[in-house]
């Protein structure tokens, strides 16, 4: 199925229109990847947490793969997992926002899409 606008003003309105789609559609993007690195951590820390902490492990830093313990490595990776966590909150409070901005611009301007 394809959309259509229906638009009965101005053709800005339809480069709008796209404008918010896309940015919504950025937005998304950037959340299954938080999503994908999140869920990466947590498989991680659940095969580490386990083992002892003087247990030797190897992480990927800035391209360089350094040796380390589970009891230093585990920590960081919680920090990280928080931080993620965290971001993914405010990227989908921003895509719960910009969408209720979207939906207030179209019936401002009386725009309906239409499936074809």
């Amino acid at each position: 199925m394809r959309k259509a606008f229906w638009l009965t003003r101005k053709p800005e309105l339809q480069t709008q229109y796209s404008n918010y789609k896309n940015n919504l559609q950025q937005i998304a993007q950037k959340i299954g990847d938080v999503e994908q690195e999140a869920e990466e951590h947590k498989l991680v820390l659940e095969t580490l947490e386990p083992l002892p902490g003087e247990r030797k492990c190897f992480r990927l830093i800035n391209g360089v793969l350094v040796e380390r313990t589970v009891k230093d490595v585990v920590p960081a990776l919680r920090m990280n997992s928080d931080g993620l966590k965290k971001v993914l909150d405010d990227l989908l409070k921003q895509y719960k926002s910009k969408q209720d901005e979207m939906e207030k611009w179209k019936k401002k301007n009386n725009i309906q899409v239409v499936q074809q």
